[in-house]
């Protein structure tokens, strides 16, 4: 139980390390190449203005109120290329890790031994 444990640790801290390294390809590798296959379009300005931003009469600014779409827009983008990333890292683990051992031939059950031992005996 010990060993299980320890090995769940292990995998969560590899898991977060990995986390980080992956977000950093999306964010400074990928996204660019998106964006640059994209016309430079960054959608994170992208929104819907529900009401704009005023003063109100005691002199209190009032901040706009918006749908801001282009940040989920680019959220989804950021997932997709998220997924794509980690598709092709447990793919290429899965090439380099070491095949399964083939299973040993199974011998004839105990069935077939004691069937065996009696026609042996019969003779």
């Amino acid at each position: 139980m010990t060993g299980n444990v320890i090995d769940l640790a292990i995998a969560v801290i590899l898991g977060a390390a990995t986390g980080g390294v992956v977000n950093g390809f999306v964010e400074d590798i990928a996204m660019p190449i998106v964006g640059y296959f994209s016309g430079g379009a960054d959608f994170s300005n992208f929104k819907y203005v529900l009401t704009p931003a005023s003063v109100g009469a005691d002199g209190v600014a009032i901040p706009e109120n918006a749908i801001r779409y282009g940040a989920w827009i680019n959220t989804i983008i950021n997932l997709l290329v998220v997924g794509f990333v980690l598709f092709l890292i447990v793919r290429a683990y899965n090439r380099v890790r070491k095949p399964a051992a083939p299973e040993a031939p199974a011998g004839p059950t105990e069935v077939e031994l004691l069937t065996e031992i009696r026609d042996a005996l019969k003779k």
